[in-house]
């Protein structure tokens, strides 16, 4: 047997766009970017200091209910009960959806007048309406985030309002892993974070609509989601994603010192991603890479597939740089079994290894009987060919 170096073909998936930001000026205290597919971070600022979030807390208020909605312990129709509490917090001062006390609301418009509204008070009701008050609520918010792994986050509410020394504490990188884990997880839901407004009928009050408060959903530039926030000590943030020609990018941001600049900057962000970088398809998990030649196996060949996606996001200017190979020994001899780690996929960018991803077989393959065995033997001895 010997070492096989394979080489595979990939897919590019690109902005097309001839113009090429070789900088970006930031204004915001701190901020990150990150290409969705590749995990690969493209710029980051500051991105492990600590700031109050303010209601970006609100994509792990929704998280958490997405949880339960997906156990089928809640359900999108369920009505929950309006406290004073939560009532106390609808008001013109902060952002609200305007609930009122003793009304009974669904979940889904409560969940929609937090993610497009910032309701404050429709996140009492709803960590009211699902753990029996706030604090316990709370609980399940940082359960969640140690799970998915926000090592710099503690929540103490489930909105985002309080003040230090009361107020949730996280940094940009803990929020774009949050982001990140909503997009992948709960598409289904995903999408109430694009919509341009809301608009509800409130029992005793008159219809309520009010626009999203992440304006960039409105600016026709693909931007889908997620969420603003805004705290006195910390100025404006927002956590923001953007879709165009298959290629998702996140960022996140805080210390905008204006609504205005928290537009203009995130947008500044956003396109930077898409006009430097190219996205490289390497691989999709569970799907066939290509086929290895066997070794007296009933089938001259044996299909390979990785267990994860394989993306790899580079500048523009090395896009033409990058190798990928499959290393085994080969020809691999039978039995094969399924799911057997058969080699190792390497990538290169600029001859220098960047990623490695194992391969595994997707079929069983037999041996073939003793007959066969002698014949390709011979075949291979005398002839080099089994």
């Amino acid at each position: 047997m010997k070492t096989i170096l394979t080489i595979i073909s990939f897919f590019l998936i690109f902005f097309n766009n001839s113009l090429l930001n070789a900088e970006i000026k930031v204004k915001a205290k701190t901020v990150i970017l990150q290409d969705f597919l590749s995990g690969e971070i493209l710029y980051e600022k500051e991105a492990d200091i600590n700031i109050y979030p303010a209601s970006m807390t609100k994509i792990m208020t929704s998280i958490v209910a997405f949880d339960l909605l997906k156990n089928g312990e809640i359900s999108l129709d369920e009505k929950f009960l309006i406290s004073k509490k939560a009532w106390r917090l609808s008001n013109t001062k902060s952002s609200s959806m305007f609930i009122m006390v003793d009304d009974e609301v669904s979940v889904e418009n409560l969940l929609r007048g937090i993610i497009i509204v910032s309701g404050n008070d429709a996140c009492v009701a709803l960590a009211e309406g699902i753990s029996g008050s706030e604090e316990e609520f709370v609980i399940l918010m940082n359960a969640k985030a140690s799970e998915i792994g926000m090592q710099n986050t503690r929540f103490s509410n489930s909105h985002g309002l309080n003040m230090p020394p009361s107020a949730n504490v996280s940094t940009v990188r803990d929020i774009l892993i949050m982001s990140n884990y909503l997009i992948k997880h709960y598409p289904e839901y995903y999408s109430y974070f694009g919509e341009k407004e809301f608009s509800w009928d409130r029992t005793g009050g008159d219809p309520i609509t009010q626009p999203n408060t992440n304006t960039l959903v409105t600016k026709d530039i693909g931007v889908d989601g997620i969420k603003t926030g805004f705290l006195t000590v910390e100025k404006y943030s927002l956590a923001s994603s953007i879709l165009r020609n298959g290629r998702r990018l996140l960022a996140v941001g805080s210390g905008f010192q204006s609504k205005r600049s928290r537009v203009d900057e995130s947008k500044n962000v956003l396109t930077y991603g898409l006009t430097n970088f190219d996205t490289i398809e390497i691989s999709k998990k569970n799907k066939k890479l290509l086929s290895l030649d066997t070794w007296l196996g009933i089938k001259e060949n044996v299909d390979i597939y990785v267990k994860n996606d394989v993306y790899i996001t580079v500048p523009k200017r090395k896009k033409n740089s990058i190798s990928a190979y499959i290393e085994y020994n080969g020809p691999i001899p039978a039995p094969i079994k399924k799911d057997a780690k058969l080699g190792v996929l390497n990538v290169f960018i600029n001859d220098k290894l960047f990623v490695q991803h194992d391969v595994f077989s997707m079929e069983k393959i037999s041996k073939v009987n003793i007959f066969l065995r002698f014949i390709r033997s011979f075949n291979f001895f005398v002839w080099g060919d089994a």
